[in-house]
């Protein structure tokens, strides 16, 4: 119940009430976008200055694992919507694609109910985190594709096929002819994967020395900037979710039990790799968390079939409430059930 009350959770809820009510909130445009920017670069610089004390070779084990639960996950996600849900190969693939990947705001707010708690975790949680961002965009491109990749193009969800952009994204309109080291090369350079892990690397290099003399600016005002992008994130989230309202039953469904799937998988992940309550349950809430930025950039031009009215209100609409209420707190005790 004290997350619940936690002033970021009661912010997010208050987002929520005033989509509700039809009002607006009056943040500028492009202010939602500045905020992830600084808390891309605030928790890259503390995980960085936390990982300059680590040995390297006794958390690459947790790093690789994360790498390769992220390139896994869309599979099982795509099995699921093809055979459970009954979607058609494409959109499988871009809904897939968002739940191997992660969200960088639940994360945020694990750390913070696990700093609330007293619960220790390392720095290198936060290189996980960024190198969970683009191994799904991968394997959702590869299952949209999986049928021609001998020619090296990706299958469109028509019958015919629609090649992957050569990282012309930013002028949007019809994917251009490109071939899939194109669009693993869009996936790994996207903006807030370099973002993050160029931050971590200034922090690896300033140490806590260096970070100290950005006290004010990164670590003061943290949990005000995380109140104020949840505000926002809240007001967002309620209203995809009268989008979601035209989701399917079973689509709905899969929004609320991939992220337990996906808690259970990483919760066995870090039971196997031995990693402590703080590494475990930041590793549970990585696998069960859905992006709604990374993966939505990257697909709405690798995969312009892709319907973004299904899987944007369903990460952002119905799992990403879902793990911000229910989903973290859950998370933190079934880990600390098992680990302790």
């Amino acid at each position: 119940m004290d997350a619940l009350l936690s002033a970021p959770i009661l912010f997010f809820g208050l987002g929520a009430a005033i989509a509700l009510t039809g009002a607006r909130i009056p943040f500028p445009e492009g202010f939602g976008k500045a905020l992830a920017a600084y808390l891309l670069v605030a928790i890259g610089l503390k995980g960085g200055v936390a990982l300059a004390g680590a040995d390297v070779g006794a958390v690459l084990p947790l790093l690789l694992t994360a790498g390769l639960l992220s390139l896994l996950m869309p599979i099982l996600g795509f099995g699921l919507l093809r055979s459970v849900v009954g979607l058609d190969q494409v959109n499988s693939a871009a809904i897939a694609a968002h739940y191997g990947s992660v969200s960088l705001v639940t994360f945020v707010t694990a750390t913070r109910l696990l700093e609330s708690q007293g619960v220790t975790f390392g720095g290198h949680m936060v290189a996980a985190l960024a190198i969970m961002e683009a191994p799904a965009i991968v394997s959702g491109l590869l299952l949209a594709g999986a049928t021609a990749m001998a020619s090296g193009v990706v299958a469109g969800g028509n019958g015919g096929t629609l090649s992957v952009p050569l990282g012309d994204s930013g002028r949007g309109g019809p994917a251009q002819g490109g071939s899939i080291k194109d669009a693993i090369r869009e996936a790994a350079f996207n903006g807030s994967v370099l973002l993050l892990a160029g931050s971590l690397l200034v922090g690896l290099v300033i140490g806590k020395p260096g970070l100290q003399s950005l006290h004010g600016l990164f670590i003061a005002p943290w949990d005000g900037v995380l109140c104020l992008f949840l505000l926002e994130l809240g007001y967002l989230a309620t209203s995809r979710l009268r989008e979601a309202a035209s989701l399917s039953p079973r689509l709905i469904a899969f929004g609320i039990a991939m992220p337990l799937i996906g808690a259970v998988i990483g919760l066995a992940a870090a039971v196997a790799l031995g990693l402590g309550l703080g590494d475990a349950a930041l590793l549970v809430t990585l696998c069960a968390s859905a992006s709604y930025i990374a993966v939505p950039a990257a697909l709405r031009h690798a995969l312009p079939t892709a319907e973004p009215g299904l899987s944007l209100p369903l990460s952002l609409g119905i799992t990403f409430p879902f793990n911000i209420l229910v989903g973290i707190p859950l998370y933190l005790a079934v880990s600390r059930a098992v680990l302790t």
